[in-house]
C-alpha cells in the first residue's frame, strides 16, 4: 500500500492528476481508513480548483485521524481562503460516512455508496454543479497547467 502512496505522490508532484487520484482511490478502496490517501484525493481536488471538494476530503481524514497534521492544515486553510472570499466552507460529516468509498469521488458517480449514504465529496451548495457532474476544466489542470497560464 506503501508504494501506491509514494507512486500516487510523484504523480501528483509532477501534475499527472487522473493518475495520483486512481493510485489514492484504489488506497482508499483497499482502507478506507487509510487518513493519508484522503489527503491526497484533497489534494488532487484542490489542484482541480475543487476547493470545496477539496475540504470536505481533508475533514473527512481528520475525522479518520484528528492528529493528521496535513488534513489540519489543509482544511484550515481552504477555511480561510473561502473565508476571505466571503464565503463558508462546506458542513463535513462528524463521523465516518457509512458507505463512504473512493467511488464517491472525483469524477465518479456515487453509485457505490450504500443506499441513503452521500460521499462528502457528492455535497455541493444548491446551483453549483457536484464533483460527480465536474464542471468544466481548465485545458491542463495542475501545477503544468498555472505553470502555462503565467505565460
Amino acid at each position: 500500500m506503501i508504494e501506491m502512496i509514494l507512486a500516487a505522490e510523484r504523480a501528483l508532484a509532477v501534475g499527472l492528476l487522473d493518475q495520483a487520484e486512481r493510485l489514492y482511490s484504489q488506497v482508499v478502496a483497499a482502507d478506507p481508513n487509510n487518513a493519508i490517501a484522503v489527503v491526497g484525493l484533497a489534494r488532487v481536488a484542490l489542484e482541480r480548483d475543487d476547493e470545496q471538494g477539496a475540504y470536505l476530503l481533508a475533514r473527512r481524514a481528520l475525522v479518520l485521524d484528528p492528529e493528521n497534521p496535513a488534513a489540519s492544515h489543509l482544511a484550515q486553510r481552504i477555511a480561510e481562503i473561502m473565508a476571505g472570499r466571503g464565503e463558508t466552507p462546506p458542513e463535513a460529516p462528524a463521523e465516518p460516512v457509512a458507505g463512504w468509498s473512493a467511488e464517491g469521488t472525483g469524477s465518479e458517480a456515487a453509485s457505490a455508496n450504500q443506499a441513503g449514504a452521500t460521499s462528502p465529496v457528492d455535497a455541493a451548495p444548491a446551483g453549483q454543479p457536484s464533483p460527480a457532474e465536474p464542471a468544466a476544466r481548465p485545458e491542463q489542470p495542475g501545477l503544468l497547467g498555472r505553470f502555462r497560464r503565467r505565460r
